[in-house]
């Protein structure tokens, strides 16, 4: 269905949003919703965040289904699409290569360099979010009461796998695709930060021994518009 404006959008109803001109992001502070927040808080796109809280399940409501089927944060709302139109899309890294392509920041517009940072974008997607959510759920969450630990297990060694991959990759390059820094960094380190602090799986993934990973998240974190990201959508 074409939407003209942001108004005809049912997610409005639920989110009425202060800056209708801006960019609209439903979203929270997990390793997926944050990718967002702070590409846009490194490019400085004008932009107007909503709180998606999964503990009054705001993610089920017929509002945020109507703009994202899969019931996943983030998504968006450009109303500023192309040809003018609102676009509105979900799914963390289509969301990174649209806003790249339409700031013209943090992904070359063509050449090598644009699908080395491509590449590295899928490995986070495809890889290194599953896996090391898997192991959240089985060392800090429900999964962590249960007995057979071959499930965590399996997990962990994937996870230290994809980590041994960053490493190599780390020695050579200052950052994950390259020199530059661009929208994979932005959406693996929230997740390499997620591991190793929220989930509490530093030592279970002998993560001191990525010394190369430990230097780029550092400097990933030391950026301020990552600091700011890391906080919103902020909490009530």
């Amino acid at each position: 269905m074409n939407r003209h404006s942001l108004s005809d959008f049912p997610i409005i109803r639920k989110w009425p949003p202060k800056y209708p001109d801006r960019l609209q992001l439903y979203s929270l502070t997990t390793p997926n919703g944050v990718k967002v927040s702070i590409f846009l808080e490194e490019t400085g796109l004008p932009y107007e965040a909503h709180r998606v809280a999964f503990d009054s399940q705001d993610q089920l409501s017929p509002e945020f289904l109507s703009l994202n089927p899969n019931n996943k944060i983030p998504a968006i709302i450009d109303p500023n699409g192309p040809g003018g139109m609102p676009l509105p899309l979900f799914e963390s890294g289509a969301i990174l290569i649209y806003l790249a392509d339409k700031t013209g920041q943090l992904l070359a517009r063509e050449g090598a360099s644009r699908y080395r940072t491509l590449q590295w974008l899928m490995f986070q997607m495809g890889g290194v979010g599953p896996f090391f959510g898997q192991v959240g759920f089985f060392h800090k969450f429900a999964g962590r009461e249960y007995e057979d630990k071959r499930p965590r297990d399996r997990y962990v060694a994937e996870s230290k796998r994809l980590l041994a991959v960053m490493e190599r990759q780390l020695t050579e390059w200052q950052w994950i695709a390259g020199d530059d820094y661009s929208i994979a960094d932005i959406a693996i380190f929230p997740w390499v930060n997620n591991l190793v602090g929220f989930y509490g799986a530093r030592d279970l993934v002998r993560f001191d021994t990525f010394v190369h990973v430990q230097r780029a998240l550092d400097a990933f974190l030391a950026r301020p518009a990552v600091a700011r990201g890391l906080k919103i959508p902020p909490a009530p």
